[in-house]
């Protein structure tokens, strides 16, 4: 991998996180009136235009594909994901439930190893283990601090985590806009079966706002965050998502007025330390390969 693309590829997973904590921002502040359905499947439409527009100038040619089950799949995470996360984050903390969703880079980790076959070695499996053992640190099991909601952030990070891998795997035959199609017609699709049960009309000028707010960054966070995974190893950009704490705890504190408790600092520390860990082997080995004739 040439130094370029992966610097490239770092700088979308980057913007692709941030945009990612603008969304989820925006939507715990909506989860106080609405519900998550309504969210999401707004946050979907987003992706969902742009598709429309997209087949409208390029025709359903970009729909080919010789892996369409996995495209549905892919499509499916895609509307449960988030879902999950909202639905979380109607109950917990913004950051607290970030914090925990970092068990996805780990878990990326795993499913790169098992099904990419994407080399990962005992330093890594050392990072996936420390990052386990602060995601306990995080929720607390057994104490009873944490909201049992925040479980609904481990189905949404697992989920995140197979969107990744699959899209990795994908960009091997099928281009960003073909996974962008799936990604939005069949997410949309399951969504919009739900939305007649859970509609509210909005009911001020800002909730409007924020709603097609959230649609369009949906939609841009989630082009970056495929066109990283094309040009760039998934096990390089995990730890990038650590990135999600700064976003996090800034907009926790300036929209919410909240801030992470001690253990999550904790926690989070513990998790991002692993993760930045295998990120510096990552390099190490690369500069190794370089340097070997």
């Amino acid at each position: 991998m040439a130094p370029q693309q992966m610097v490239k590829g770092l700088a979308f997973m980057a913007i692709g996180m941030f945009l990612f904590a603008t969304v989820d921002t925006q939507a715990k502040f909506l989860t106080e009136i609405y519900h998550p359905v309504q969210i999401v499947w707004v946050r979907q439409v987003g992706l969902l235009a742009g598709v429309i527009v997209l087949l409208l100038m390029r025709g359903v040619k970009i729909l080919q594909t010789d892996h369409k089950k996995l495209q549905i799949l892919r499509g499916t995470f895609a509307a449960i994901s988030p879902l999950c996360f909202v639905m979380a984050i109607s109950f917990v903390p913004l950051v607290d439930a970030m914090a925990v969703g970092f068990i996805a880079p780990f878990i990326i980790t795993i499913l790169a190893a098992t099904w990419l076959k994407e080399r990962v070695g005992i330093h890594r499996w050392g990072a996936v283990i420390i990052g386990f053992i602060g995601t306990l640190i995080v929720i607390r099991p057994g104490f009873g601090t944490i909201h049992p909601a925040i479980f609904f952030v481990f189905i949404a990070a697992s989920l995140f985590a197979a969107r990744q891998i699959f899209s990795r795997y994908l960009s091997k035959t099928d281009t960003t806009s073909t996974t962008l199609a799936y990604t939005a017609l069949v997410g949309s699709f399951w969504l919009t079966l739900l939305i007649p049960f859970f509609w509210h009309w909005p009911v001020e000028p800002l909730h409007i706002l924020l709603f097609g707010s959230i649609a369009f960054f949906a939609a841009i966070s989630e082009i970056f965050v495929i066109k990283a995974l094309e040009i760039t190893q998934a096990v390089v950009l995990a730890p990038v998502q650590y990135s999600l704490i700064i976003w996090g705890t800034m907009y926790g504190f300036l929209v919410f007025g909240q801030l992470p408790d001690q253990w999550t600092w904790i926690g989070a520390s513990i998790i991002i330390a692993g993760g930045c860990y295998t990120f510096y082997r990552e390099r190490l080995t690369q500069r190794k390969a370089r340097k070997t004739p």
